[in-house]
């Protein structure tokens, strides 16, 4: 594939995935103000890189748009586009003096473009309008445009200011997209003044790739989003075999019976991933305080022992012996054996999760690792809760 073959693939993917992004995050975005302000930056950009494509700019002409019409719109939205996030920043900031001098910049920047773009009607231009280029190759033409996308770099100064992650991924994001703006225009520069033709195959990466970072940042708290569920699915997931074992033992813990198979569950879950991950280790821990009224003398240092005897690695040593020690007394409640004096079992602090998922990994192969003693009183005797 040659260059020009990846450039071009490159700029039809950054814009389907900018207006992918963009119809994404429209109504979760234009609900939230410090979200609303991104998403107006990002399709204020979107617009500009897609008057950027080759097959873009050539419908339009076809339509009766001259090139250089086309580029003075795109370099407009593009400072326009700058603008917007900086008054994002500053509306983020609550300075409302700050926000009127971004508004007379922005205002003053667009306009002066305007003027400098009228100054040259009716003068001969050095080179045309390309489909890439600028509007116009006056020096401060260039300038200001090239300072317009510069000037957001503060981006990422303020996103060490802010709590959100999601906005501070954001800002960081836009900031390394500005950045590679700035590339482009000051290659697209020494382009036309050099005479270097080899250079714009690569130009036209840069801002395919400025076009991806731009969607990646308006898809940060949608990824975000996706991580937590996938995380919750896992817990989920994994805890599954050991939550229904232990609630079945347990009834009264469980808010809900479990279903009847994991994948269950996880495919028609009755409350939102990460509400369902959450509750059942809670019930997993209440389940297992409860059962340790059940533990016998000495079962965690014997299913340790089992344990290193089978080959269980070390590291998984005392989750497997908490899970033989726990799989002994869930039998031992299940076959109505008195309760004795609660007997806490080692390394359980608060149900951490990441306990529960290690007890929960070895479950399936030490929950019958030691024998139960206790035999069950016929009038005492539990029936178990499918």
């Amino acid at each position: 594939m040659s260059t020009h073959e990846l450039a071009a693939q490159v700029g039809v993917g950054s814009v389907l995935i900018l207006w992918f992004a963009l119809i994404c995050r429209a109504r979760p975005a234009l609900r939230q103000s410090h979200q609303r302000g991104l998403w107006l930056t990002v399709l204020a950009a979107a617009v500009a890189i897609t008057l950027f494509q080759p097959r873009i700019v050539e419908w339009l002409t076809n339509a009766g748009m001259d090139i250089h019409t086309i580029a003075l719109t795109r370099n407009l939205i593009g400072v326009l586009s700058a603008g917007l996030v900086l008054l994002f920043m500053v509306d983020s900031a609550g300075a409302r003096r700050l926000r009127l001098s971004v508004t007379v910049g922005l205002t003053a920047t667009m306009g002066a473009l305007l003027i400098l773009d009228l100054l040259q009607i009716g003068h001969p231009r050095e080179v045309t309008a390309s489909v890439q280029g600028p509007a116009d190759l006056a020096s401060a033409y260039w300038l200001i445009l090239v300072a317009a996308h510069l000037v957001v770099v503060v981006c990422w100064s303020y996103s060490l200011r802010t709590e959100d992650r999601d906005l501070v991924w954001s800002l960081r994001l836009f900031a390394v997209g500005s950045v590679f703006a700035f590339v482009f225009w000051c290659g697209y520069l020494w382009h036309l003044y050099d005479g270097v033709p080899a250079l714009l195959p690569y130009l036209s990466l840069v801002i395919g790739v400025h076009g991806f970072i731009r969607a990646a940042s308006l898809l940060v708290p949608t990824a975000t989003a996706l991580m937590r569920s996938w995380t919750a699915l896992r817990v989920t997931w994994r805890l599954w075999p050991l939550w229904r074992d232990l609630v079945v033992a347990v009834p009264h813990v469980a808010l809900a019976r479990p279903q009847r198979t994991r994948l269950q569950e996880v495919l028609r879950p009755r409350s939102p991933l990460a509400l369902q991950a959450h509750r059942q280790t809670i019930e997993t821990y209440d389940a297992l305080l409860d059962l340790q009224q059940y533990v016998q003398p000495g079962a965690y240092e014997e299913a340790r022992r089992h344990a290193r005897r089978a080959g269980v690695r070390d590291d998984r040593l005392a989750a497997a012996a908490l899970a033989g020690a726990l799989g002994q007394a869930r039998r031992a409640k299940l076959v109505g054996a008195p309760q004795s004096v609660p007997r806490p079992l080692p390394g359980v602090v608060h149900g951490s999760p990441a306990t529960l998922l290690g007890i929960a990994r070895m479950w399936p192969s030490m929950t019958d690792a030691l024998p139960c003693h206790d035999r069950p009183a016929p009038a005492e005797r539990l029936t178990p809760r499918e």
